[in-house]
């Protein structure tokens, strides 16, 4: 799914889109015990409340793709009878009013997601009746010849509120607020189907993580049935030691500057693209290469990309999750430099009387600890 598929989605959680027909939810405690079970007609929810719901499921289709919200394509062996796949397909089918198989899915969640405190899993049913786009990119619905059919899953956590003094108007005093549970924003969940090229793709899902560096792959795996692709920390890290073991312990100043600029120049030349870009085995070769690696050290690319990822074969890295696009620093044992990642061109290095040295730059604005100094002493 590409960026305006996901926005396209997000927008039939408002009040006058709505399509969800069916809401299933249980709370689960922190020594893992069903505490409630609910299932209602999504319209028969009080308007206040419906609004907070709504604002849970647009949260699951929040964040960037790659880093939060990760597309999955089931294995094969995983769209046959007893696979995951089939598993979400008949819960989705029968609306999630078949209350055997919304259980089994609770006990997988319950299963395989590690929290150590209380949680809510939420699960709706909804259909959209996909209008139909004209040429100048306006929705038509006279033009709607397909309908999404679809589950979302949102697991929030749930956590007592905090103890502070409030102020009681029935008596007018000042006394000891009563504490409650309260249901967070969601830190998991899913999107089944898929909504791609505008339509339903039953060999795809969507998973939302809000933080990019707990991906929980096995909780994924029971979901999915498949290993997740690695996470946005894990991808940086990757990239990160196939170039170290390429241009080895000496590499230049310039040549890192100069991967870190045409990386950004490529992000830059792919920005309106729909789908995110990724970099793969022949990509990086290239980029490296571009950037000044010297021959002999590409030779062994091929060898450390392998060491690196685990296999010969292409793996391509997410453009967004590799790049350093909000910093570039430089460190020494004694002095930390952060330049703006866009004017790398400030920082040079020279030999200055036979020493290695780093040499900045500068206007007539310079600062010390909050004062503004003159660099060159009178």
């Amino acid at each position: 799914m590409n960026k305006a598929e996901i926005v396209e989605i997000k927008k039939q959680f408002s009040p006058d889109r709505c399509t969800i027909d069916r809401i299933c939810g249980c709370y689960v405690d922190h020594e893992k015990n069903k505490v409630m079970v609910d299932k209602r007609n999504f319209g028969t929810i009080p308007e206040e409340e419906m609004y907070k719901y709504l604002d849970i499921f647009k949260h699951t289709l929040t964040g960037t793709i790659g880093k939060n919200l990760i597309p999955l394509e089931f294995p094969l062996d995983q769209e046959e009878e007893g696979g995951t796949q089939n598993f979400l397909l008949h819960l989705r089918d029968t609306h999630l009013e078949d209350d055997s198989f919304v259980d089994e899915f609770y006990d997988r969640v319950i299963a395989n997601y590690v929290n150590p405190e209380n949680y809510l899993i939420i699960l709706v049913h909804a259909v959209y009746d996909i209008p139909g786009v004209t040429s100048d990119h306006l929705e038509n619905e006279d033009a709607s010849n397909d309908v999404y059919d679809y589950v979302v899953c949102s697991i929030c956590p749930v956590k007592l509120s905090k103890a502070a003094l409030g102020y009681n108007e029935e008596k007018n005093s000042i006394e000891d607020r009563f504490r409650d549970w309260i249901v967070d924003g969601p830190v998991k969940g899913m999107l089944f189907p898929a909504f791609i090229d505008r339509n339903t793709d039953i060999h795809n899902m969507l998973y939302f993580t809000k933080k990019p560096d707990d991906l929980q792959p096995e909780f994924v795996e029971a979901l999915f049935g498949g290993r997740p692709p690695m996470s946005a920390p894990e991808q940086k890290d990757t990239f990160e030691a196939i170039i170290s073991d390429t241009i080895g312990d000496n590499g230049s100043y310039q040549t890192i500057k100069n991967i870190h600029n045409n990386l950004e120049q490529l992000i830059e030349d792919h920005e309106n693209d729909e789908t995110p870009l990724t970099i793969g085995k022949e990509d990086m070769k290239d980029l490296l290469t571009r950037s000044g690696v010297a021959a002999e050290k590409m030779e062994n690319f091929e060898k450390n990309y392998e060491n690196v990822t685990g296999t010969n074969e292409d793996y391509p890295l997410l453009a967004s999750n590799v790049a350093n696009a909000k910093k570039f620093q430089i460190v020494t044992p004694d002095v930390e430099i952060k330049v703006n990642p866009e004017r790398t061109d400030l920082v040079e290095t020279r030999i200055i009387d036979g020493q290695k040295c780093l040499v900045i730059k500068v206007d007539d604005r310079v600062e010390v600890n909050g004062f503004n100094v003159d660099v060159l002493d009178k």
